[in-house]
């Protein structure tokens, strides 16, 4: 894939709104202001494609971004954000719950989350439920930039070891900002993308 030609095709909050499933999907979860929008323009190399925020919370959307007319990555509501009532937390947890389990052409999900801290038990309870749909943990650690060199492997580490990763899982670091891990993850969903291809899955 040659991640050229990107637009977003459509933002949902229902089942009934997704687009056809036509086309195999790559969903990106975390928690808010991880950085999946900014993934997303990275990757595409789009300033704007994704809109991105300063303040957390903001995106209460699925958000279904089709890329060079082969695949859509799918940005999920953020979660975590304390601010935000619990009963729009409960509604944000039903839209990915909802996605998550019903959507036959999902190929895998991405979690985001941030280098410079331990990921929070919102993390764990999501890669958690991440496995519980069969899908072996895809971990990208983003903003290394704001890391210094000697923080780098002791925060990978601390990622690691606190979302109970193994040799089975894949933890990539990333940055938006000096594109650190850019070519790795667009690897990978092509590889991703090949091997669904592969499969006969398609219709």
């Amino acid at each position: 894939m040659k991640f050229l030609d990107a637009e977003m095709i459509r933002t949902a909050v229902r089942r009934e709104q997704y687009p056809d499933m036509n086309l195999p999907e790559i969903a990106l979860v975390g928690r808010s202001n991880v950085g999946k929008s900014s993934l997303i323009n990275c990757i595409t190399n789009r300033k704007k494609l994704a809109r991105t925020s300063n303040k957390p919370g903001k995106t209460a959307t699925i958000n279904f971004y089709e890329i060079d007319r082969m695949l859509r990555l799918v940005d999920l509501p953020g979660y975590g954000y304390a601010k935000v009532s619990k009963v729009e937390k409960e509604k944000w947890a039903r839209m990915i719950e909802t996605y998550l389990s019903k959507r036959d052409n999902l190929v895998h999900v991405f979690q985001l989350v941030d280098a410079r801290h331990k990921p929070s038990e919102d993390d764990v309870m999501m890669l958690n439920w991440i496995r519980e749909f069969h899908f072996e943990p895809i971990v990208i650690a983003t903003k290394m930039d704001k890391l210094k060199k000697s923080q780098i492997e002791e925060n990978l580490t601390v990622i690691y070891e606190t979302l109970g990763l193994d040799d089975s899982a894949t933890l990539l670091p990333f940055s938006a900002e000096d594109k650190t891990g850019s070519e790795d993850v667009k690897e990978l969903i092509t590889e991703l993308y090949e091997e669904y291809i592969e499969s006969g899955k398609t219709e």
